[in-house]
């Protein structure tokens, strides 16, 4: 069996708090590993956009004030994961955040032979995080974005992740990763973590 035969399929989750840069990272893992990276807020923006039936369905929703429910948001990230570019590898931002949807991507992974190989993880001191975004708010004059407010967001990611963090441990799938420090530096734990996982940047892949 060859080294391309052999290579593991880099599938993965990030998960992270409100500040801790996430969104960064997915793109510079996703360079990385030559895999796209699949945000659901993408994925609804792009439906709404280009008015898919889905779209449509999504928008009606949002604009009515509510949330759009876990079986919307399961269909919508199935279409997405069944394109072209996903069929070697994907990372996830921002899905799954509930244990149903969880169960639905296992699922769905399974009928295509597949699943989730990693869950990268960014931990960071709270306070910290607190104190960046506190910054972020002030420098962008977003008076409004209090540091209640702030620690507010911090607690509904603790209280919503923690039980799919735990499901993903006791998988042995967690990768966890100091978040704090420069993009650069986060990024370079991020790939030393990855590579001791056994996953081959596409630069290297033979």
């Amino acid at each position: 069996m060859s080294a391309a035969e052999t290579r593991l399929s880099p599938r993965f989750l990030i998960v992270g708090p409100p500040g801790a840069g996430k969104g960064t990272q997915a793109t510079q893992i996703a360079a990385t590993y030559g895999i796209p990276a699949i945000s659901t807020g993408d994925i609804f923006r792009a439906n709404v956009k280009n008015e898919t039936e889905l779209g449509l369905k999504v928008k009606a929703i949002m604009d009515a004030g509510d949330y759009v429910p876990d079986s919307l948001t399961n269909e919508l990230i199935s279409d997405r994961l069944q394109q072209d570019d996903a069929a070697d590898g994907f990372l996830l931002d921002g899905y799954p955040r509930t244990m149903q949807q969880v169960e639905f991507l296992d699922a769905h992974l399974a009928a295509q032979g597949q699943a989730l190989e990693a869950v990268v993880q960014l931990v960071a001191d709270r306070d910290e995080i607190v104190e960046r975004l506190r910054k972020r708010a002030l420098d962008q004059g977003r008076s409004d974005d209090t540091e209640d407010a702030i620690r507010h967001r911090q607690d509904v990611y603790l209280r919503e992740t923690a039980p799919l963090v735990e499901t993903y441990r006791e998988r042995d799938l967690l990768v966890e990763v100091d978040g704090l420090g420069s993009i650069d530096e986060v990024g370079e734990r991020i790939d030393a973590a990855l590579t001791a996982r056994g996953f081959q940047p596409v630069a290297t892949a033979s």
